[in-house]
């Protein structure tokens, strides 16, 4: 180390010197002192480094540099953000939003103690297990219901209480892999059940299952491709026929739905997708879904089947580490509610998304263009476009809705500075860029939003100008 970086070093100011003569931040921003002192110790090791690697830091701290690092300690990590990628069930972005029914719940709950393990008639301990069965029950035609935190941990709780120990027969073009790389084999394996893969990628018929099925097999099951598509020369086993097989073999059958539906897609103009009541109605011993998908919830995972088979998931051990907490049971039974009374389509926001059509989008995106023209001048440019939006989540992968977005464009500004700036904003408004454009999709921008937004953009645009 030569002199002049150690003469760099000893110039630098201690933590308690520095915070001390920086001390009128907090009282400017009314911040904590932690986040002075802390801010304070990170702007000086950023220093020592800038010294060590041979570059004079300043003489003194720079207080704007202090206070920024001050205000990223007190942003919290877990924020909302402004969803204009088109994705509606946007996973990174936590999915299905709720309902306001939903939400008033949750604080309702939340704000003090609750019936969570209590029975007021009975003056008892109760189950949480009971709080969404009864809904999820009528909804679905099942004799029975339970939830867990999600459906990977209810697939884990169907195999492990129904297979644990012995085979698990499923076809290999059903050996799904969801998000984070998680794969149904891995899950299954956890679960202490074997895997035991018929049929081929592309085909399975019933006769595979049949001539599967020994003295260890423990379930058959079918897993729904949710999250992608096989086309060509196909084949799978109807749903009815496995069904009727485990029957006639006495082994229970499992369906994991993944983005379960209450309601025909279909309608909203896209694909069909297999219902949780068609589902039911098929016999299936136990059939699992999300809770935070298509069914417009909270995060959870749901099973609803014969009651023989929910049971033994009710005194399975791992239940206790796969239950959900207040705050899930809360959203979910406002959610369904909303199923009950008929007003779903009306209500949940992440179905209102999927069903709005696109002359409303249309109507939509030249509001948007109208109040980011108000705001910005030339050379910036709004141009209207039509666009294809993403259910998202790992739900119906050949579906393509329609929708209209804003493109954000500068002749001398690429779509990486412009998406960088609004997703760096407060709020963070993510947008998606295709064809080299900044597209800022409005099917998941809904109209209260849509000002906030422009804001948001004109804020960015301000930003670059700078």
């Amino acid at each position: 180390m030569d002199d002049a970086i150690r003469e760099a070093l000893r110039g630098l100011p201690s933590v308690d010197e520095a915070s001390r003569q920086l001390e009128a931040l907090c009282e400017r921003t009314g911040s904590p002192r932690w986040a002075l002192v802390q801010a304070v110790r990170d702007e000086i090791a950023a220093l020592r480094e800038q010294a060590l690697a041979g570059r004079p830091p300043p003489a003194a701290l720079d207080a704007a540099a202090v206070e920024r690092r001050m205000h990223a300690l007190l942003v919290p990590s877990l924020r909302p953000v402004l969803n204009a990628t088109g994705v509606v069930l946007h996973t990174n972005l936590g999915r299905a939003p709720l309902a306001a029914e939903a939400l008033a719940r949750v604080a309702r709950v939340a704000a003090g103690y609750s019936t969570l393990e209590y029975e007021l008639a009975q003056r008892r301990r109760g189950s949480r297990h009971v709080h969404a069965a009864a809904l999820l029950r009528q909804l679905s035609g099942a004799e029975d219901a339970l939830v867990v935190n999600n459906n990977a941990a209810a697939v884990l709780l169907g195999l492990a209480a129904l297979a644990r120990g012995r085979e698990v027969v499923v076809s290999r073009g059903e050996l799904i892999e969801i998000g984070g790389s998680f794969r149904l084999p891995d899950v299954m394996a956890a679960s202490g059940a074997m895997l035991r893969e018929v049929g081929t990628t592309n085909r399975t018929h019933l006769r595979d299952y049949e001539q599967a099925i020994n003295e260890a097999t423990g379930l058959l099951l079918k897993a729904h491709r949710s999250n992608f598509a096989l086309l060509g020369f196909t084949a799978e086993v109807d749903p009815e026929e496995l069904v009727a097989l485990g029957r006639a073999r006495a082994i229970p059958t499992m369906f994991d739905l993944g983005s379960g539906s209450l309601v025909d897609l279909h309608s909203f103009g896209l694909p069909r997708e297999p219902t949780v009541q068609q589902a039911v109605a098929q016999g299936f011993d136990l059939v699992s879904f999300s809770g935070d998908k298509v069914l417009g919830g909270p995060q959870a995972g749901i099973l609803v089947g014969r009651g023989v088979a929910i049971g033994k998931l009710r005194v399975h051990p791992l239940l206790r580490a796969l239950r959900p907490g207040k705050l899930t049971l809360a959203a979910l039974e406002a959610t369904l509610e909303a199923y009950r009374d008929g007003v779903a389509t009306e209500r949940l926001p992440a179905l209102v998304m999927l069903a709005t059509p696109a002359s409303e989008l249309r109507r939509r995106a030249r509001r948007l263009r109208a109040l980011l023209r108000r705001g910005a001048v030339a050379p910036w440019d709004f141009p209207l476009r039509e666009v294809v939006s993403q259910v998202g989540g790992g739900a119906l992968p050949q579906a393509a809705p329609p929708s209209w977005a804003v493109a954000v464009v500068h002749p001398r500004c690429s779509p990486q500075t412009i998406e960088e700036r609004l997703r760096l904003g407060e709020p963070p408004v993510l947008g998606r860029i295709e064809e080299d454009e900044l597209l800022l999709d409005v099917r998941t921008v809904p109209d209260e939003q849509i000002v906030v937004v422009a804001r948001a953009v004109a804020a960015a645009i301000a930003a670059i100008a700078a």
